[in-house]
């Protein structure tokens, strides 16, 4: 239906303007960098959009095949438009047309494909631009690469050679394990959020190379750009521990209450299928049980449109901490669309390790008794020892062995909660 589509195509425009509001108003970006010129473009190339949608689509039979090859057209024109959007207006509509880029899982494949090409060939500042920022914050007119010449707007790194973390031929040819980098990726970002809170939030696929080390010869993941991080609070920190741990042991009132307190309220299950990227059925189902299947997806993009009025309300009213931390979910569940390992069990198990680590770390730190500091660590361990079990018993499910044995199991060591 064509009002489904321009609905689609009016949120993505907005979401560009609205997501450089929000950035602006946090200071990640030069105040210059966001204008009238710049939101006027936004509003146009919205209306242009929108016209096209209602216009082209209008006359045509809903589902017939002329329908789908003209709407084919339309999310191409669309989506050009958008890139010479981002284009234009640099700064934070590039970072958002890069995001946006990354959503193979959500947005319609010509959106994706069209805006990809801002994750290596953005428009770059010209050396003019460079030289003022470098003559003002260190009074140099070329300065040597080296850390004590770095500032808050000048950040001078080595060159480091590799392929994009999506991208599977690269990989293939330098004999590179595409689960390995998948798993290290997700244990990597686990790391940062539920353990440490200081986060890297632009990980698109020009950020983020894979690479075997030339003195090893191991694959490694590079990151780039890292001008972009999100300190987390510890009370924000902690609930989001305790939310993940509801949603992978399918805790449901558990997930109602962290959801509320981070501010999701009578929203909750949407709040819920927005971080796991799951229908609600599978949510209720446990999405450590099953990866997500095609027809699921497919639900989830024809759905995407019909909540966007209830998804922006709900960013309205969770912390800003959470708005980039739900970019950088995208961002990465995007690299797992295109590598084929998405929402594995066993990238949940690795995020339950760390929140469980994360927790039991807290309570430590919070008590000065040596015995409940022994029984938080030997709770740990337990809890640890649960989950390398339920992921051995996954395996044995996955190689089809005896339901009875495994029911006998799962009754005797339940998971942690």
């Amino acid at each position: 239906m064509a009002r489904k589509a321009l609905k689609l195509a009016s949120w993505t425009s907005m979401a560009l303007a609205a997501s450089g509001i929000y950035l602006y108003s946090n200071k990640y970006l030069d105040p210059n960098d966001f204008g009238a010129v710049r939101v006027g473009r936004a509003v146009a190339t919205t209306a242009v959009i929108s016209y096209d949608y209602l216009t082209s689509l209008k006359s045509v039979p809903y589902g017939s095949e002329e329908y789908l090859q003209l709407r084919s057209k339309v999310h191409l024109r669309s989506a050009r438009r958008l890139c010479e959007l981002c284009c234009a207006n640099r700064g934070t509509f590039i970072k958002v047309g890069q995001h946006l880029g990354a959503l193979d899982y959500l947005l319609p494949e010509e959106y994706t494909s069209t805006l990809k090409v801002l994750h290596s060939q953005a428009p770059q500042s010209s050396m003019q631009e460079i030289r003022q920022v470098i003559r003002e914050d260190l009074g140099k007119e070329v300065p040597r690469i080296h850390w004590d010449l770095s500032t808050e707007r000048v950040l001078l790194m080595e060159f480091v050679d590799g392929g994009q973390v999506n991208d599977r031929d690269y990989m293939e040819r330098n004999k590179i394990d595409v689960n390995e980098i998948s798993r290290h990726l997700g244990k990597m970002y686990s790391e940062m959020i539920f353990v440490n809170g200081f986060v890297h939030c632009d990980p698109h696929p020009g950020n983020v190379l894979v690479r075997k080390h030339p003195g090893t010869g191991k694959a490694e993941i590079v990151l780039l750009d890292h001008g972009l991080y999100q300190v987390l609070t510890e009370e924000f920190r902690l609930n989001y521990c305790h939310l993940w741990q509801s949603l992978i042991w399918t805790d449901m009132k558990r997930v109602k209450e962290y959801s509320q307190r981070l501010g999701a309220g009578d929203l909750y299950p949407l709040f819920a299928c927005m971080l796991t990227a799951r229908s609600w059925n599978s949510v209720n189902r446990g999405i450590s049980q099953a990866p997500v299947t095609a027809t699921e997806d497919l639900e989830i993009r024809n759905n995407a449109a019909n909540y966007l009025p209830q998804i922006s309300q709900l960013l309205n009213h969770v912390p800003r901490q959470m708005l980039l931390i739900l970019k950088t979910n995208d961002l990465l569940r995007g690299i797992e669309a295109a590598l084929g390992t998405r929402a594995s069990a066993s990238s949940f198990l690795n995020m339950s390790r760390c929140c469980i680590r994360a927790l039991a770390e807290h309570k430590k730190k919070n008590t000065c008794s040596f015995f409940r500091r022994t029984q938080i660590s030997f709770r740990e361990a337990f809890n640890l020892w649960q989950i390398n079990l339920h992921e051995l018993i996954l395996r044995v499910k996955g190689l089809k062995l005896a339901d009875r044995v495994l029911a006998v199991i799962c009754w005797l060591f339940p998971a942690p909660l």
